[in-house]
C-alpha cells in the first residue's frame, strides 16, 4: 500500500507547481480532516482536498476513485451511527518539506442501538502544504474491516508450493499436537483473506489458534489452481473465499465452508470468529 502511494507521490511531485514549506503540524491537520468526518459534513470534507492537480484517490487494490467516492465513503459514516473517529500514525515519511506523507490505523466507533462497535480502516495519505494551506494530495484506503485490516501486505499463500504435501504435514503436527487442521483456499490478491489471517494472529484469536490448530493456505491463483483439492474437501470455491474446511487430525472431513461463510471476512468481528474456532477445536481431553 505505501510503495503504491510513493510511487505516485513521485510522480505528482514532477508535475506539480513550486510549493512552499511552512510549519506543518501533523495532529492538527489531521484532527481538522477527523472533525469533517464526524460532522459529515461533505463540502466541509471536500475543501481538504488539493484542486488543481486534483487528488490522487484509489482503493488499496488500486483501483482509482473520484472525489465523490471519497467523500461519500466517509461522510456516510455519520448516517450509520459514527460516534467516534480516532486515528493513529502509523508510518510517517516526508520526502520533500511540502509533502507529507501518513500511514494511518483508523478506527471508526459506531453505535447501533445501545451497542457500540468499532470498524478499522487502513489509510495512506499524502498532504500537500501550500503556502499556509494543507490539503490531500494523495488517498490510498482499505474497505472497512470489523478487525484490524493488515498494515502491510504480505505473501500468505506459496503459490509454488504442493497443497497435498502441505496438508500431510499439517496433519502430521496435528497428530502430534492434539489439534485439528485448518485449510484455508484463497489468493494473496484477496484482501478478505489477509483479514482473516490478520485475525488469526490478533490478540483476542491467536491463543486460540495456537492451541487447537494447525493453519495451511492453500493457494487458488486466480479460482484457477488446486480446484481440485478444495473440491476433495467439499468447498464450493465459486462462492468466495477465503473459504475454510477443517480436518481431524486423522484426516477426516469435520466442516467445509459451503455459503461463504468467510468470504466477507471483513464483515465478521472477533467473537464470530472466535466462535467459530470454538466450535470445531478438539474436544477437551484430547
Amino acid at each position: 500500500m505505501r510503495r503504491s502511494l510513493v510511487s505516485v507521490l513521485s510522480l505528482v511531485l514532477l508535475s506539480s507547481p513550486t510549493l512552499f514549506g511552512q510549519s506543518f503540524d501533523a495532529h492538527t491537520v489531521l484532527d481538522k480532516w477527523r472533525s469533517a468526518i464526524l460532522s459529515g459534513n461533505s463540502g466541509s470534507l471536500a475543501a481538504l482536498y488539493t484542486k488543481d492537480p486534483p487528488p490522487n484517490l484509489q482503493t488499496s487494490s488500486g483501483k482509482p476513485l473520484s472525489l465523490n467516492d471519497e467523500l461519500q465513503f466517509w461522510t456516510s459514516w455519520k448516517s450509520k451511527g459514527l460516534t467516534n473517529l480516532t486515528y493513529e500514525i502509523a508510518d510517517r515519511k516526508t520526502p520533500n518539506p511540502s509533502l507529507h506523507l501518513f500511514l494511518l490505523q483508523v478506527t471508526l466507533t459506531l453505535k447501533q442501538g445501545a451497542a457500540l462497535h468499532n470498524e478499522y480502516v487502513v489509510l495512506s495519505q499524502g498532504w500537500l502544504q501550500r503556502g499556509d494551506q494543507q490539503l490531500i494530495l494523495l488517498s490510498q484506503r482499505s474497505p472497512a474491516a470489523r478487525i484490524h485490516p493488515p498494515l502491510v501486505s504480505k505473501d500468505i499463500y506459496d503459490s509454488s508450493a504442493d497443497p497435498n504435501r502441505q496438508i500431510a504435514e499439517s496433519l502430521h503436527a496435528a497428530a502430534a499436537a492434539h489439534k485439528h487442521v485448518l485449510i484455508v483456499f484463497g489468493g494473496n490478491w484477496c484482501f478478505d483473506c489477509h483479514v482473516l489471517d490478520e485475525a488469526f494472529h490478533s490478540p483476542e484469536i491467536a491463543p486460540t489458534v495456537n492451541k487447537s490448530f494447525e493453519v495451511v493456505h492453500i493457494d487458488i491463483g486466480h479460482m484457477d489452481k488446486n480446484l481440485d483439492v478444495a473440491k476433495k474437501y467439499d468447498v464450493p470455491l465459486d462462492r468466495g473465499v477465503p473459504a475454510i474446511a477443517v480436518l481431524d487430525s486423522d484426516g477426516k472431513l469435520l466442516f467445509s465452508q459451503k455459503r461463504g461463510e468467510f468470504e466477507a471476512a471483513r464483515s465478521l468481528a472477533p467473537e464470530d470468529i472466535l466462535a467459530f474456532l470454538n466450535k470445531w477445536k478438539p474436544p477437551l481431553g484430547r
